[in-house]
C-alpha cells in the first residue's frame, strides 16, 4: 500500500491526478495514466522517483515532498518541452 500511495503522489505531483481519478475518467482507455504519457513526462517522472527518495530519506513529509515534486515537475517541463535540443532529437533534419 505504501508503493501505491508513492506512485499516486508522483502522479498527482506530475499529472495533477491521481490514478483512480484517471481512470475513473477514461474508463474506456486500458492500462494506466502512465501508458499515455508523453516521453518528456516520463522522462520527468524518473526524476521525480529518485528526488521523492531523496526527500523520503530526509524525513520531508508527504505534504511538503508533494510540493517540492509538483514544483520540480513544472520547471523540468517547460525545460524540456522550450529546449531546441531536445526538439532535434525528436525530428531529425
Amino acid at each position: 500500500m505504501k508503493y501505491a500511495d508513492e506512485a499516486d503522489l508522483l502522479n498527482v505531483a506530475l499529472f495533477g491526478i491521481s490514478a483512480k481519478v484517471w481512470r475513473d475518467q477514461n474508463p474506456k482507455r486500458k492500462g494506466n495514466i502512465r501508458d499515455y504519457a508523453s516521453i518528456e513526462q516520463l522522462v520527468v517522472l524518473s526524476n521525480l522517483e529518485s528526488i521523492n527518495a531523496l526527500l523520503i530519506r530526509e524525513g520531508i513529509s508527504q505534504n511538503e515532498r508533494i510540493v517540492k515534486l509538483n514544483a520540480t515537475a513544472i520547471i523540468q517541463m517547460k525545460s524540456l518541452l522550450t529546449d531546441n535540443g531536445t526538439k532535434k532529437l525528436k525530428s531529425p533534419k
